[in-house]
Parts: structure tokens; C-alpha cells; sequence
């Protein structure tokens, strides 16, 4: 029903079009100096979510945006003094969207396959200096709990020992009591993400982390525990499985430019073959 509503609406805006005019079946909704904006057009930005009235107003300010972007392009157009710049820009960004665009179709078609873990392991192995922490990474546990949450000397506990029966006992209390829970002994993260679960500044936590392993704080409102089975500092090596994104990121661009190199002297031996090529001066 509300298809129908607006339907009903973008037909009652349309205004009168001049015959000759033919728009292969399409529903003319405004016409500035023989160019029209469109139904379809507007249908395809218009939201879903809106009622038949809003439908209504979206089709008018987007008719008032329309006119005032052609008018300003008919002012712009008369007005610029070098409209072949223009051209040859316009021109050469075509060209080179669609020889991006036709690369982009090779390299996926290509270069679907993702690469091997042994490649990953073999460039990193080859290239650790590329790959030093510029922040502090850590593999560790986190809770925070309110200040009125129970059995708070069984957690000082828990959160310290990396036994699986003292995570086991922190997973179980967790689902009760805490606020956030993060088991990360198992994965390298930034010390960025234990920003956003501490109220500390990085200065703060960068010193806590240099002189303990383990970390209790407190605010008005909760405790954070934090425990630390392995740091490393800025600068230090991060470690592959921290670093293997970055690493496959890097030799697909590799192989991308290799293919794209490759796929471009193909074409110019087979152009050269084929006599396409004249060298006129």
C-alpha cells in the first residue's frame, strides 16, 4: 500500500513534459531546458522507512536539489574558460578508471588463491625489521566489575592464575558479575584495545605494565583486573601471528603489481607481433 502511496505521490509531481521529448517509458518528474530528472531516479535514493508525507517532502527537496546542481553546473559550464582542460581531464580519468576497473577484474580472477602461511612465514622471517611494535603489545586476561560484586578475594585469585580450572572458575563468575570480560592469553593485542577497557591514559598503563605483570584498578564504580602473561614494548619484534595481516597485505600488493606488470608486456609483445605498433618518429 505505501508503494502504491508514493507511487501516486512522484506521478502527481510530475510536470507537464513536452511531447517531442521521448523518455523510453520512463516517468518525468521536473524538466530544466530539456534535461529531466527522473522517477526511477528518485526512487532509488528515496528511504523505505519513510510515510507516504515524508515520501512526499524527500521528492520535493531532492526535485530543489537537482535543479540547483544543474543550474550551478549551466553557470559553471559558461563560465569556466578552458572547457578543453576540462575535457582532457575528464578523458584521462575515464581511461584510467577503466583500465583500474579491467585490473581489478584480472587480479580477482587471477589471484583469488590466498597465499600460503608458509609464504607469510618465509617474507616475515626475511623482513623482521619492517615489523617493530610502534605500541605496546600484550597476551593477557581482563574483568571489570562493579565495586559491590561478591567473592572479590576468590577473584584476586583467579584472574592471576593461567590454570584452565581458574579460568573456568573467572568464565563462570563472569557471566554473573562482570561488566566486560576478555580471555586473550591465547592472541597478541594492541595496548590501544586496553585502552578502551581501563580508565587510564597510555602514559599510565605503559608504566603499570613496565613494572608488573599483574594490574588491579579502581574507579567510583568498578574494579579493573588485568593480567599480563607476556609484554612486548615499542620497538620490540611483534610477533608473526600479530604481524601476519600486515604481511599477507604486503605480498598480495607484490604479486598484484608482478601480475599487472606482466599482463602489460603480454599485451605490448602481442600488439608488437601483430604489427599494431608504428613508431613514427
Amino acid at each position: 500500500m505505501r508503494i502504491i502511496c508514493i507511487v501516486i505521490i512522484l506521478m502527481s509531481l510530475c510536470v507537464s513534459c513536452k511531447k517531442e521529448y521521448d523518455h523510453h517509458g520512463r516517468t518525468p518528474l521536473v524538466e530544466l531546458d530539456g534535461r529531466f530528472l527522473y522517477y526511477d531516479e528518485v526512487q532509488a535514493v528515496l528511504p523505505l522507512s519513510l510515510s507516504a508525507a515524508d515520501s512526499a517532502a524527500f521528492v520535493e527537496q531532492y526535485k530543489l536539489n537537482w535543479l540547483k546542481e544543474v543550474l550551478l553546473m549551466d553557470k559553471a559550464s559558461r563560465n569556466i574558460p578552458n572547457n578543453a582542460e576540462i575535457d582532457r581531464l575528464v578523458e584521462n580519468y575515464r581511461k584510467s578508471l577503466i583500465a583500474h576497473t579491467y585490473q581489478q577484474e584480472l587480479i580477482n580472477q587471477k589471484l583469488a588463491d590466498e597465499v600460503t602461511e608458509d609464504d607469510l612465514l618465509a617474507y616475515y622471517d626475511a623482513h623482521q625489521s619492517l615489523f617493530k611494535a610502534e605500541r605496546p603489545l600484550l597476551k593477557g586476561l581482563f574483568i571489570k566489575v562493579p565495586l559491590t560484586a561478591p567473592q572479590l578475594s576468590q577473584l584476586r585469585r583467579w584472574y592471576k592464575d593461567t590454570t584452565q580450572v581458574a579460568v573456568e572458575n573467572l568464565e563462570k563468575y563472569s557471566l554473573q558479575h562482570a561488566v566486560k570480560y576478555e580471555y586473550f592469553y591465547d592472541k597478541w593485542v594492541s595496548i590501544g584495545d586496553i585502552l578502551d577497557w581501563v580508565p587510564y591514559d597510555e602514559d599510565e598503563l605503559n608504566s603499570y605494565l613496565s613494572k608488573r605483570q599483574s594490574l588491579e584498578l579502581k574507579d567510583t564504580t568498578f574494579y579493573y583486573f588485568l593480567n599480563v602473561l607476556d609484554y612486548r614494548p615499542i620497538g620490540a619484534q611483534e610477533p608473526f601471528e600479530f604481524a601476519q595481516i600486515q604481511v599477507k597485505d604486503i605480498l598480495l600488493n607484490m604479486r598484484r603489481m608482478d601480475y599487472i606488470e606482466q599482463v602489460k608486456n603480454e599485451l605490448y609483445e602481442e600488439a608488437l607481433e601483430n604489427n599494431k605498433i608504428k613508431i613514427l618518429q
